[in-house]
């Protein structure tokens, strides 16, 4: 059996053993009485509430919030009911697009502009020289917070937490919560701040902030493994909607006229298609006449990144999320802030179901230190890179040296340098220092 007939064995069965787990998986239980009430199964309650009420107005929308649930291609969450129920209410994009494969670097992509060369699930912690976009919005004041469900505390470093199992009370614990899935963990400039880390909340925290009128500009919210569909289906996923996303949309304390909630996967579920993934544009700020509408635009979750730039006028990272072709702003917002969009055309878009290993500073295969952004980029929001302290400016990507193969460099056997991926469809283009 060839290399590739290996791999592509190996996905499939990985794909067949999660679906086989999810047919047997427990029904949906809710883990309070309301997204609003705290409750003991999340482990802790909340010991404190945000403070900062300021808000720094958007030019489209005021605050957004961000849900990401796992690992579903896009025909199986459309054709679902409650996903039905709620394109009625929103802009549903689709042609949005993950960046990679498997879960966690689509993650770290979507806040950092780049995955760096991660290609698993690993543990991983990004140096606090490199930026990501809570740098942006703490540039300009604009408010922030991540609500990770079943998180047993503030900050946790833990690679997983598993709990009592509120569901069947009668079955071993479960592991709900997984840091893979909380990217602003992995990234040191967050974690290993003690200010910041306080944002990185749990849903009883979250109850607390909503009901104190505290709720951030900017929220990342990941629910557990179960209610996310990782663990089970999405049709539990639409379950964990109607409990937790729909009593929201009519609630002011979240949702107002100024509010966007983006409803979104981080990859889908077969690899061997284009890594196209459901993605719902909800809210009171999208227009009442887009509601119940589709938008084919190109997006990806850089797009995600420059929307926000361009909402709040901020600078940018200088990596993926200024690479035009596929950082576009949503388009109703891009028409009010003046953001000219790139069309794609259907055999020019790139193919994002990456499995395999390209070069960069979280891989041992294809090992490269990590670049300075380019410094020179353009992004949507029309401020300046954002460059931490601490990283080499005068290594760029174009000046990086080739990539080496760390596993075999420190093995016994002879090592040879891996190459750079050059295959159309296990790259995202990119132009000049915008590369990763």
């Amino acid at each position: 059996m060839s290399l590739a007939t290996l791999a592509s064995a190996t996905v499939l069965f990985a794909s067949s053993f999660r679906l086989a787990g999810a047919v047997s998986a427990q029904t949906f239980e809710p883990p309070s009485k309301g997204p609003l009430v705290q409750t003991a199964n999340y482990t802790s309650f909340s010991n404190h509430t945000l403070h900062d009420k300021s808000v720094v107005k958007g030019k489209v929308f005021d605050r957004i919030i961000q849900v990401w649930l796992e690992n579903t291609d896009y025909e199986s969450a459309a054709a679902t009911p409650v996903f039905e129920q709620l394109a009625k209410q929103g802009l549903l994009f689709t042609n949005y697009k993950a960046v990679t494969h498997p879960s966690e670097p689509n993650y770290v992509a979507a806040l950092g502009g780049d995955f760096f060369g991660m290609h698993d699930d690993d543990m991983y912690h990004i140096p606090s020289n490199i930026s990501t976009v809570i740098d942006l919005l703490e540039a300009k004041c604009v408010t922030w917070a991540t609500y990770q469900e079943n998180m047993p505390e503030d900050g946790y470093y833990g690679f997983t937490y598993t709990a009592e199992n509120y569901g069947n009370s009668s079955a071993a614990p479960y592991t709900y919560y997984v840091r893979k899935h909380n990217p602003l963990i992995i990234y040191d400039s967050v974690s290993q701040d003690a200010a910041r880390v306080k944002n990185i909340r749990t849903f009883n925290d979250f109850a607390n902030d909503a009901v104190n009128g505290t709720l951030p500009q900017w929220i990342f919210v990941t629910p557990n493994m179960i209610n996310d569909a990782h663990d089970t289906t999405i049709d539990f996923a639409a379950s964990f909607l109607e409990y937790w996303l729909l009593p929201l949309l009519t609630d002011k304390r979240v949702n107002n006229d100024r509010t966007l909630i983006l409803l979104t996967f981080d990859e889908n579920e077969t690899y061997e298609i284009e890594n196209t993934i459901y993605s719902l544009a909800l809210g009171g700020a999208v227009p009442k006449h887009l509601h119940g509408t589709t938008d084919d635009t190109l997006y990806t979750h850089y797009s995600a990144l420059s929307t926000v730039q361009a909402n709040w006028g901020l600078g940018s990272l200088g990596r993926q999320d200024t690479n035009a072709t596929v950082s576009n702003v949503f388009s109703f917002v891009a028409q009010k802030t003046g953001y000219k969009n790139v069309h794609v055309p259907a055999n020019k878009v790139p193919q994002f179901n990456l499995t395999g290993v390209v070069p960069g500073a979280l891989t041992s295969q294809a090992f490269i230190p990590f670049a300075a952004p380019n410094l020179k980029a353009k992004g949507a929001g029309g401020g300046h890179v954002f460059l931490r302290p601490g990283l080499n400016k005068a290594l760029t990507a174009s000046s990086l040296p080739p990539p080496v193969n760390m596993v075999a460099l420190n093995s016994t056997t002879p090592w040879r340098m891996s190459p750079r991926t050059t295959s159309g469809k296990h790259i995202i283009p990119c132009a000049g220092s915008a590369c990763p």
